[in-house]
């Protein structure tokens, strides 16, 4: 899809503290986020109760101002409500919306900002930014919304995921080419041209097969990158997605990606875990990943149902829905950053089989949104009928020493929350309507706070 993971504070652009790659490298040390969500944020301007479901696919911030794609006609903010095709930007203090409209004909899952915040290269399901042919990435001026001509547009199929690294675009999706490259699934491309830069050369392929305990076969699923998440230095990159085969390794659903001066190369962090299959139609389940701000701790989130097969016959674990829950299969997890192919996860949090499709985090806490009912929920599925969970509908805060639940302001669940981010200001959650879900966080009297359909920001202090 399309997460900006990394946990920035909100800046300018001539911020001069760099790493290596030429980007700041800064980190949110603070924490936890407030219950109480700010009232200025924009919504999504329709219900979903017709059916016809709009979502917030992912927030970027770029200096003071907020980006947001996805798929929706239409927001409010305040008394006013703004037509918007699948692409908009607002204060990220105030909530005002700007002028900015690029009319793109098509979802928009993914967006990145230049250092200067002058461009936003979007990635997706499209057709044309604003009449301009454009198939599934373009580069956009962030003052006009006008299609950079420079820049190179077509991709073969959808594009899932952008992220800029230094002076590299890097790019990942469904594709089999883009702009004249024919290499597939993830590429970088520079910034100015839109070509094939050389940067990244990782040869992806594979894709999940297995049959489960039942003799059932693996549903459909396709080779791509669908999600990157920046370490805090800027200097490694997970990448989540289908494959089988990354640079000439063995990997399944997450890779970790050392970014060069001049090129990059698979680092050997690895869990065998990673190797476990789930339900036969999630067989890709490992959805997002987030990094702890001193970059010691992966985190992630993941969908999957139950395992497909019992990991531990002697005990019974997970297969069946009446077994204790094993695996990695809907969870949250945490995990070292360490350069190692052997390790084993550090804790786990079952949701008692609901999905995880987001997670971002500060010091204090490890954040994760979907559309998950319950947290801490390792013995059931689809129930708490002993009622030794924790009811944690649609978002859930957990702490990075031992998983435990210690922030719980829930969430209307929705299709699910499809992106967080963190700022120096406090967390960010991206998401969809269905359902007429508008609900996150709480008023001050304790009760759901309404009216934040597709974003709802949680600030670091009460508002």
């Amino acid at each position: 899809m399309r997460r900006y993971s990394l946990a920035l504070s909100l800046m300018a652009a001539s911020l001069a503290a760099t790493t290596g790659l030429g980007l700041p490298a800064m980190a949110v040390t603070g924490g936890p986020v407030s219950q109480i969500p700010a009232a200025w944020t924009p919504s999504l301007a329709t219900s979903g109760t017709d059916g016809s479901v709009e979502q917030v696919r992912q927030l970027v911030p770029c200096g003071t101002t907020m980006y947001a794609v996805g798929l929706f006609s239409s927001l409010k903010q305040g008394t006013g409500t703004y037509a918007r095709s699948n692409a908009f930007s607002f204060s990220a203090t105030t909530g005002a919306v700007t002028g900015w409209n690029p009319v793109v004909k098509g979802q928009v899952n993914t967006v990145a900002l230049s250092a200067d915040c002058s461009t936003a290269y979007l990635g997706g399901a499209f057709s044309s930014v604003n009449g301009t042919p454009a198939t599934n990435i373009a580069a956009v001026s962030t003052t006009t919304g006008a299609v950079v001509r420079g820049f190179a547009s077509s991709a073969t199929a959808k594009v899932n995921t952008l992220v800029m690294a230094g002076s590299h675009l890097l790019v990942g999706g469904n594709f089999t080419a883009i702009n004249g490259s024919t290499k597939r699934y993830m590429v970088s491309l520079s910034p100015t041209t839109g070509k094939d830069d050389g940067y990244v050369n990782l040869n992806i392929s594979g894709k999940y097969v297995y049959t489960d305990q039942g003799g059932r076969p693996s549903g459909p699923n396709s080779t791509q990158a669908f999600n990157f998440a920046m370490s805090p230095d800027r200097r490694r990159l997970l990448v989540m997605g289908v494959f089988t085969s990354v640079g000439g390794q063995s990997r399944r659903q997450i890779f970790m990606l050392d970014l060069g001066t001049t090129s990059t190369a698979v680092d050997p962090w690895y869990s065998p875990e990673f190797n476990q299959n789930c339900y036969i139609s999630e067989a890709f389940w490992l959805r997002d990943a987030s990094w702890s701000p001193d970059g010691a701790r992966v985190y992630i989130a993941t969908t999957g149902y139950k395992p497909a097969t019992n990991l531990d016959p002697t005990v019974r674990t997970g297969y069946r829905t009446s077994e204790p829950r094993g695996g990695l299969c809907d969870v949250a997890a945490a995990f070292p950053s360490t350069s190692v192919s052997t390790l084993t996860h550090s804790w786990v949090n079952y949701t008692g089989c609901d999905s995880l499709y987001s997670t971002a985090a500060d010091a204090s806490t490890a954040y994760f949104g979907g559309h998950e009912r319950w947290a801490s929920n390792p013995l059931q599925c689809d129930n708490n009928t002993s009622g030794t969970a924790v009811v944690a509908p649609g978002m859930v805060g957990l702490s990075p020493l031992n998983g435990s639940v210690t922030v719980n302001p829930t969430r209307g669940k929705g299709r699910g929350a499809d992106d967080m981010v963190v700022t120096g200001a406090g967390l960010w959650i991206a998401s969809d309507n269905g359902w007429n879900t508008s609900d996150c966080g709480k008023t001050s009297t304790g009760g759901p706070s309404h009216g934040h359909a597709g974003i709802c920001f949680l600030p670091y202090t009460t508002p």
